[in-house]
């Protein structure tokens, strides 16, 4: 289950779990949509892959306790800022490259 982690990892912009700005990769690297856009080049700084839009969870119980309330977000913030002239070289050979096929 994602853990709907509540902020960007670089800029640390709040992402509630109803966000529709919060971004991840496969590992559940969290980012806002505008720093995939403009920091990140569409690059996963952990692992190279690319950026989903993060799901959100159901806010009401429609069945079988599968919601918000049920199954809360995690409050543990991953703030980890990129270094945006590391990460521009790290991208540079990468983001040419559909994120389906990295």
């Amino acid at each position: 289950m994602l853990e709907l982690r509540p902020t960007c990892e670089h800029c640390n912009q709040a992402l509630p779990p109803a966000s529709s700005a919060a971004r991840i990769c496969s590992y559940e690297c969290t980012f806002c949509a505008t720093c995939v856009a403009t920091v990140l080049a569409n690059v996963c700084p952990n692992c190279g892959g690319g950026f989903m839009p993060r799901p959100v969870r159901p806010a009401h119980n429609w069945k079988n306790g599968n919601c918000i309330e049920q199954h809360p977000a995690t409050a543990k913030i991953t703030h980890k800022p990129v270094d945006p002239a590391a990460h521009t070289q790290f991208a540079a050979q990468l983001k040419t490259i559909p994120p389906e096929r990295r």
